[in-house]
């Protein structure tokens, strides 16, 4: 009975449903392997997306750090939609592996048409509300004389968000059944399309920055559609949709948002921190008396997309974490749970260490990629401070952010919402503006606030998440008992 309940032997697999696929055998079998096979397909897809970023970055720097800085404007607020999108995605797949780990097709099946009945509704109201107030909001928060190209850029990423959202999900759901492969080739060929495409809409075309913005919304839509026919058309999926006679379940609804929500306004709190961090870089340009106070806005734009290169393996590692760990969960197999948490958070900080040491060095090359046109070469000392500061802390982050993942894999989207928001939040821009402004360390000292607060926020993330499994362990005895 003990055995039972603290967790099978670690690599056992319960298959019982006639249905079940390849995928979820690696999802229900040895902890270490469902880590790797999952992760690893994630890894490649979210490294060529971010690729996708920063060949992006290079093609708008080529028109001058006015269009990098209107995207830098946008960022924030398209990493709202993306954060709303992944926060629906992570509470559904976190949802749908437990059932699964539980051998509950029929639930999990229901999760996923809840989940995009609800995604199709969430996204025509952001794609309204961001169309209709992009110009008063970038008004308001002083892009200046980066105001229209701002809008426009805006406005058409708005156009997208369903394709967006359908995306993010369709791709959650494919990893709460174990298959990441599938999700990677659909992450891949939306990124790839996109770089094929992006100097052609912007240069050969004459559309500028727009054009950048229509190349990730065709993209983004080719890609979604290839989603489309895997889940509705061929039907290999485990997991498979009735809409006929679907009502909405109050407590299915509750079991996606108890963790989708906090994982969404864990990324909006992101959103918000790279918002008013921006706010910040342009307040020390001014007290500086710097000329165009906008070029900090760009080199933090051009430095954070480098940071979410180099930290993309651990979020590809995350997905994986979500999946398994809500496996184990679900089976009440918290022995397996912990392997698979302690395994992924070992190969995190490995795999970050050697990124952060190849960032340090080769920091001048990759701001050179960046700084191409005259326009933008003033830009480049400014930048490689930032790449030596920032890769200080991608190690650190494996710690915080796979122990969000295996509180949201766990069905405790609270947790990893309290320990985002005091890392982003309440440590980083506070520490953000007393190292720059207070301090008066000027652009750098906006750097070491970031790295501080991702260190301290990371390593209370662990240690709570380490407290956590052992009171899942010390229950599951005491009810043998």
């Amino acid at each position: 009975m003990i055995k039972e309940l603290l967790g099978k032997k670690p690599g056992s697999s319960r298959i019982k449903n006639n249905k079940e696929t390849n995928g979820v055998q690696t999802l229900l079998g040895d902890p270490k392997k469902a880590i790797i096979k999952l992760a690893i397909p994630m890894i490649i897809a979210m490294s060529v997306t971010t690729i996708y970023n920063l060949t992006d970055a290079i093609w708008v720097s080529g028109i001058g750090s006015n269009a990098l800085a209107a995207v830098g404007f946008v960022y924030p607020f398209f990493f709202m939609a993306l954060a709303i999108a992944n926060g629906l995605g992570i509470g559904a797949g976190a949802a749908i592996s437990r059932r699964i780990g539980a051998d509950d097709k029929k639930g999990a099946d229901n999760v996923a048409v809840h989940t995009l009945i609800i995604m199709l509704v969430i996204s025509l109201v952001f794609t309204l509300l961001f169309f209709i107030f992009a110009y008063d909001i970038f008004s308001l928060i002083g892009a200046g004389k980066t105001l229209s190209m701002a809008t426009i850029y805006a406005r058409i990423m708005a156009i997208g968000t369903i394709s967006i959202f359908f995306s993010f999900v369709a791709n959650a759901i494919l990893r709460a059944e174990g298959d990441a492969t599938r999700a990677m080739y659909a992450m891949t060929l939306g990124a790839v399309l996109n770089i094929i495409i992006d100097p052609i809409f912007i240069y050969n075309f004459g559309l500028g920055v727009s054009g950048a913005a229509w190349a990730t919304i065709l993209s983004m839509t080719i890609a979604s559609l290839l989603l489309f026919y895997w889940l509705f058309f061929k039907k290999d999926t485990y997991i498979t949709f009735h809409f006929r006679d679907f009502h909405f379940n109050k407590p299915i609804i509750k079991d996606i948002f108890k963790v989708g929500f906090p994982a969404s306004i864990m990324q909006l709190s992101m959103s918000i921190t790279m918002l008013i961090m921006n706010i910040i870089i342009i307040k020390i340009g001014i007290l500086n008396g710097v000329e165009n106070p906008q070029n900090g806005i760009a080199v933090f734009t051009v430095g954070w997309r480098v940071t979410t290169l180099a930290t993309m393996p651990l979020i590809g590692i995350a997905t994986a974490v979500v999946s398994v760990t809500g496996a184990a969960y679900g089976a009440k197999d918290y022995i397996k749970l912990n392997i698979a948490y302690m395994y992924a958070i070992k190969i995190g900080i490995l795999i970050e260490a050697a990124i952060a040491l190849l960032v340090f060095f080769f920091a001048p090359t990759i701001t050179a990629l960046f700084t191409i046109a005259e326009n933008s070469s003033h830009l480049a000392p400014d930048i490689i401070t930032f790449l030596k500061i920032a890769c200080i802390f991608y190690p650190g982050i494996a710690f915080g952010m796979l122990s969000s993942s295996m509180f949201q894999g766990t069905g405790k989207g609270i947790n990893a919402l309290v320990v985002t928001i005091f890392r982003s939040v309440i440590l980083a821009l506070p520490l953000a503006w007393i190292f720059s402004i207070t301090l008066d360390f000027g652009l750098p000292g906006a750097w070491w606030g970031l790295v501080t607060a991702n260190l301290i926020g990371s390593a209370t993330a662990f240690i709570w998440g380490k407290i956590y499994i052992k009171n899942l362990k010390k229950s599951a005895k005491s009810i043998a008992q």
